[in-house]
């Protein structure tokens, strides 16, 4: 730190304030300067008609020759350089103090014994004046002095040397008014002044709130941009490794060594889990995910959410209780799903004994979901903190069973989101309570979609995929992979290949069903581009699907906006499949296929 810095900094809020006080002396220049030498050019005149003396006419000339040298002046203003402020402040206050000390030079001029009238009109006078000067010039202190100090000093020398009673009374009557006008303008000096570095200090600190607003808006964007760049990175190789994997699964399905396939299996889903928790929040922050609010069973929400936890609760000796209520609400069903599938799971994580309870309740229009558990409870300072990212209660060591702290902040943004507000209520010791609360909607007919699921089967027997991807490996993944399901796959590298791989002849006999694109192309390419020219080109009704590692935000709005499908990396092999014979058009699907198992 540099030891001269404040220093510098407490001349510059200096010379500042007294640029203002400057500014404020130098705003009333002219009318001070008419006002004073109108004065005194009408007391001149009055003297002279009273007593007709030459030498009162050239104190008159005198006078105003001084006024008019004073307008000629060169005066401060706005434009000139901080620096030269102490320099006019000066200038200005040598300017005054000589207008006082030609002005001191009336009384000594008309004050008379004999005369109580003309002493009286310049008594008048001169404290008039002194009471306009403590109005104008007390920002500057010494042009204050400077101008009531010689002429004030002048009047009650004048008249206490007149001897009378009458002069001398005036003579004290001025003396203590000149210490009230110098006592009342420090005063009001030290006010403006203080209220000057109070503003300049004010504005210094929003200054640096602003900088450092914008810091951290820039640590927030390139905490994105690092995260979508790792992300990508690291969901390109997990990808091909989930792909490699899914494809051992299978083909080890059989063998004695399909346990350790598994068990590859479970941690490379571990890893993709937390890479799509990442997504979600990057995905929130960039404000691509629109809510589809419907009306939602609520009673077949908890059982899709008993069926997801009742292992993990039971391998936990946990009781886990969905109560039902028969009620329906408005919100975004998969929204809705995420938020209370991330607080069932949160408390299981935090829960030794006892258990996990989930209910629902009417409360006027609105119902309330609460998920309550008997786990170690959250302090009353830490309950606030909890909805931030990263942030878990007793975890010092980052233990990774308990997941990255990222599952309540994506609550907490869903929530703000669907405008369904979260409450929390706990005690240490004694376990937590997380309520939602959400609008009441009218119950529904709900249609049970009947199982018929369109087999991967059917994409065997008469689906072709053409899959472009930039990478080797992945192409040679997804290739093992959909080759152990029986489904034909021709891989391309970039737009070029892909084009040449739909004009061979060979393809009107056996076209493709499917375009499945990586987003992230070579060559500056994205697949979304690609694969919409590819089907303008030859017109194809095979769709279109993408899969990406992207978490760029301006980059998932344009896939959102775009409507086609997504994959997001890595890929869980039952995902793919499924989302493959859901897009398959029907008519290149086979009705009497037989089932895939």
């Amino acid at each position: 730190m540099n030891p001269h810095r404040p220093a510098r900094q407490h001349r510059a809020l200096g010379l500042r304030v007294l640029r203002e006080h400057v500014a404020s002396v130098y705003a009333a220049y002219n009318a001070s300067i008419a006002v004073h030498f109108g004065l005194g050019a009408a007391l001149g005149a009055t003297m002279y008609i009273h007593h007709p003396r030459w030498w009162i006419l050239a104190w008159m000339a005198a006078h105003l020759s001084l006024g008019l040298a004073l307008f000629l002046m060169p005066r401060w203003h706005a434009d000139l350089p901080l620096e030269d402020t102490t320099l006019w402040a000066r200038r200005h206050s040598r300017t005054v103090t000589l207008v006082s000390m030609a002005t001191a030079t009336a009384p000594w001029l008309f004050i008379s014994a004999d005369d109580l009238a003309t002493t009286s009109v310049l008594t008048v006078v001169i404290i008039g004046s002194c009471a306009r000067a403590m109005q104008l010039l007390w920002p500057l202190k010494p042009a204050l002095y400077g101008y009531t100090l010689p002429m004030m000093a002048s009047l009650i020398a004048a008249l206490a040397l007149q001897g009378d009673a009458m002069h001398l009374f005036l003579a004290v009557f001025s003396l203590g008014y000149l210490l009230f006008t110098l006592r009342v303008g420090g005063q009001q000096h030290t006010l403006l002044t203080d209220s000057l570095v109070l503003r300049f200090e004010n504005e210094a600190l929003a200054t640096q709130l602003g900088v450092q607003i914008a810091a951290a808006e820039r640590a927030s964007v390139e905490k994105t941009r690092f995260l979508a760049t790792a992300s990508h990175d690291l969901r390109q190789p997990l990808h091909a490794i989930a792909l490699f994997g899914a494809a051992l699964e299978n083909e080890l399905r059989e063998h004695h060594g399909s346990h350790n396939a598994q068990r590859l299996m479970r941690a490379v889903n571990a890893l993709g889990n937390s890479l799509d928790t990442m997504l979600d929040v990057s995905r929130l922050d960039a404000g691509v995910v629109t809510p589809d609010l419907a009306p939602v069973s609520l009673d077949a929400m908890l059982r899709s959410l008993n069926h997801m936890f009742a292992a993990q609760a039971e391998q936990r000796q946990l009781q886990l209780r969905m109560r039902a209520s028969g009620l329906w609400v408005r919100s975004d069903p998969q929204l809705l799903y995420r938020m209370l599938s991330n607080l069932v799971d949160n408390a299981l994580k935090y829960t030794a004994e006892g258990g996990v309870a989930v209910r629902a309740r009417a409360r006027g229009d609105a119902v309330w979901i609460e998920v309550q558990d008997t786990g170690i409870g959250i302090a009353p300072e830490q309950q606030d903190r909890v909805f931030e990212e990263y942030y878990q209660v007793q975890n010092p060591g980052r233990d990774r069973a308990q997941g990255l702290g990222i599952g309540l902040s994506i609550v907490e943004r869903l929530s703000r989101l669907l405008d369904h507000p979260v409450q929390v209520y706990s005690r240490v010791g004694r376990g937590t309570r997380f309520r939602l609360r959400l609008p009441m909607a009218a119950p529904q007919h709900e249609q049970p979609v009947a199982p018929a699921r369109r087999t991967v089967a059917a994409l065997a027997t008469h689906g072709r995929i053409l899959l472009i991807d930039d990478e080797a490996e992945i192409r040679e993944a997804m290739t093992g992979l959909l080759h152990t399901h029986g489904i034909a796959v021709e891989t391309v590298a970039n737009e070029v290949e892909a084009i040449e791989a739909l004009a061979h002849p060979g393809t009107q006999q056996q076209p493709f069903a499917l375009l499945l694109c990586d987003y992230r192309l070579s060559n500056g390419d994205n697949g979304l581009d690609v694969g919409l020219r590819l089907q303008r080109r030859f017109g194809l009704e095979a769709p279109l699907i993408l899969v990406t590692g992207e978490t760029a935000p301006e980059r998932l709005q344009r896939v959102r906006d775009s409507g086609v499908p997504v994959l997001f990396k890595p890929v869980n092999a039952a995902t793919l499949l499924r989302t493959l014979a859901e897009v398959m058009p029907e008519a290149l699907l086979a009705p009497t296929a037989p089932q895939a198992t």
